[in-house]
């Protein structure tokens, strides 16, 4: 049987030896505001009837957690796991080009979503970083989704 002493030592080693840090849930980054002015990142998003929200990002924003965040009616269905087109929208700014390329993954996927256009893009690809200043992505008229019941569902 051990003492009190040993088993007290034992847990004072596995603190020195483990360090924790903190883990984010999906999205959960996107739901803290930036810590100075120097990681803000503006972007505007126009829903599906031309409507403009402009939204304060800051670097390392997912595109699609943000719209979450700030209830821009984005799906996401798959919770950015690159296997749905939910969260597809156009890049209709000269920021298309300064985006990283499309992973041949995304690019199938953007086959399968309807209105597709050249400046399509999935929202949970898109990551902001300060050249990305006055992004201007369009949501789609539709997306093809898992909800055939005319539901919106909220982000989880």
């Amino acid at each position: 049987m051990h003492c009190s002493a040993d088993i007290l030592q034992a847990r004072t080693t596995l603190k020195q030896n483990f360090s924790i840090s903190s883990v984010h849930r999906n999205g959960e980054y996107e739901f803290q505001e930036p810590k100075s002015e120097d990681e803000v990142v503006n972007v505007i998003y126009v829903d599906k009837n031309g409507k403009e929200f402009p939204i304060r990002g800051k670097i390392g924003d997912n595109l699609m957690y943000l719209a979450h965040r700030h209830e821009i009616e984005m799906e996401g269905a798959c919770e950015a796991s690159l296997a749905c087109t939910t969260c597809h929208v156009y890049v209709i700014s000269e920021h298309k080009d300064l985006l990283p390329e499309a992973t041949e993954k995304e690019e199938d996927l953007l086959d399968l979503a309807p209105f597709l256009r050249e400046d399509s893009r999935l929202g949970c690809q898109i990551i902001l970083n300060k050249e990305l200043e006055g992004l201007r992505v369009q949501l789609p008229a539709a997306t093809r989704n898992f909800y055939i019941d005319g539901h919106k569902p909220k982000p989880h």
